[in-house]
Order: C-alpha cells, then sequence, then structure tokens
C-alpha cells in the first residue's frame, strides 16, 4: 500500500533571499519620491531652517574653528534635516502596516534584516540629498568653512543619520499610519533640543542628560571637523549604542507584527 505524502508548502522550502534586495530598493525609492510629504520634509525644511537661524549678518563675521557660525547652524540643519529624511522614511512602514503589505511580506523569504537594511538604504539616498542641498544653501548664504571641514561634516551627518532610520522604522510599527510624522516632527525637535544640536550645551545638569539623548552623538561627531576637535569616546557610545537599540527594536517589531499571517 503506497503512502502519500502532502505537498511541503512552497514557504517552507524557498531559500532564505540574500541581504540586499536591489529591486526591493527600487520600489522603495520611487515610493519615497511619489511622497510630497517626505520630499518637504527631506529637501525644504532643512534649507529654510537654515535661512531661519543662520543667516544673520554677525554670523558671517564670527570664526568657529574652521569656519563661521553661519557654517556651524549649516552643518546642524544639515544633521537635522538628514534625521528627518531617514526617520521620515522609515517611519513609512506605519501606512504598509495599515495596507496590509508588511503581513504579505512575511509570505516571501525576504529576511527581516533585508528588510531593514533596504529602508535604511533608501531613507539614505533621501538624507543625502537634504544634506547636499542645504549645504549648497549655506555656502551661498555666506557660510565660510575649510573643505576638508564641510566634506567630512557633512559625510558624517549623511552616514550618521542611519541611526534614524532604524528609528523611524521602529516608531513606524509603533505608532498608527495616521499621523506618524505628526508625532515624530516633534519627538525630533525636542530631541534635537535636548541633545544640543539646535542650542550648543556648556555644563550643568543638562549637559549630563543631553549626553544621554540619541542626537548628542551624532550632533557632536557632525560638528567635530569644523570646530577643529576630536569627538570625545562617548559620542561614540551614544551613537552605536542607539543605533543597536533601533536596528534591535526595528527587527523585533518586523517579526512580531508579520508573525500573525
Amino acid at each position: 500500500m503506497t503512502t502519500t505524502h502532502p505537498p511541503v508548502p512552497a514557504l517552507a522550502t524557498a531559500p532564505r533571499a540574500s541581504l540586499w534586495q536591489p529591486v526591493y530598493l527600487r520600489t522603495e525609492l520611487r515610493r519615497l519620491v511619489r511622497n510630497r510629504r517626505t520630499v518637504i520634509f527631506t529637501l525644504v525644511m532643512p534649507p529654510v531652517f537654515f535661512l531661519l537661524f543662520g543667516t544673520q549678518s554677525s554670523y558671517g563675521t564670527q570664526s568657529v574653528g574652521n569656519g563661521n557660525v553661519t557654517a556651524y547652524v549649516m552643518i546642524s540643519m544639515a544633521l537635522y534635516g538628514a534625521m528627518l529624511a531617514t526617520t521620515s522614511g522609515g517611519a513609512g512602514v506605519s501606512v504598509e502596516r495599515a495596507q496590509g503589505w508588511s503581513r504579505q511580506l512575511r509570505l516571501t523569504p525576504l529576511r527581516p534584516a533585508a528588510y531593514v537594511l533596504t529602508k535604511v538604504v533608501s531613507a539614505l539616498v533621501f538624507a543625502l540629498a537634504s544634506v547636499l542641498v542645504t549645504c549648497a544653501v549655506g555656502l551661498a548664504s555666506g557660510a565660510q568653512i575649510s573643505a576638508s571641514a564641510l566634506v567630512l561634516g557633512a559625510l558624517v551627518a549623511w552616514v550618521g543619520s542611519a541611526v534614524f532610520a532604524a528609528f523611524g522604522l521602529f516608531m513606524g510599527y509603533l505608532l498608527p499610519a495616521e499621523n506618524v510624522m505628526q508625532i515624530l516632527g516633534p519627538v525630533l525637535a525636542l530631541l534635537a533640543f535636548a541633545g544640543g544640536l539646535f542650542v550648543p550645551i556648556d555644563g550643568g545638569v543638562f549637559a549630563t542628560i543631553a549626553k544621554f539623548i540619541p542626537t548628542y552623538g551624532l550632533a557632536e561627531l557632525t560638528r567635530s571637523p569644523l570646530l577643529g576637535t576630536s569627538p570625545s569616546a562617548w559620542a561614540y557610545i551614544n551613537v552605536i549604542g542607539w543605533g543597536a537599540v533601533f536596528v534591535a527594536g526595528a527587527a523585533w517589531r518586523f517579526r512580531r507584527d508579520t508573525a500573525r499571517v
């Protein structure tokens, strides 16, 4: 008597996909380009903030390290713009959850790590555009900075903003799709103030608290080339520590959310 076994579902035998998914990455980039809110956050708000806060006539004559105060504000706003771009790019997962897209991904061989990597890379593309536009507006508006300090500061702001891509992805799984950026926008502003990105914190209890804010380490690392100083060890610990927390949280929420299919 022949025993027949039920066919094994294709999902159970399908090999796991690689971490690098170029087709999925292109899809993400097209989705971000079509999102007007993301484009405004990325390309409009950072240079507007710079023009509002960094173009006072006295700033152009006050020297700071390898540049002037206008350049100091420019670098700070470039980092803030990169943070906005990467956070909004990652937070788009909330809309995908509402539409059932994230649950659909569970039916594919896509790894959680590949999903997080694709989100981070696509968000970094928009962060680069934000940094370049803000720096271009800053240089045209009187920012004076050495070439090496400009390149290093912009590079750190761009690469370091990957931490906030993971942050946006993590928060996108926790917050409702209807108002995720309405919540994260003010949260980022508060983190920027508390971490010394908008206003330098010289000392006291607020300086101690600032060292534990996610924006503190990135602000110090980004401005170090301009100031001509070496970043403290705590700045690196801050960035690496929060980055690990956000990536782990995003991967955990992805597994938890899609496990319900």
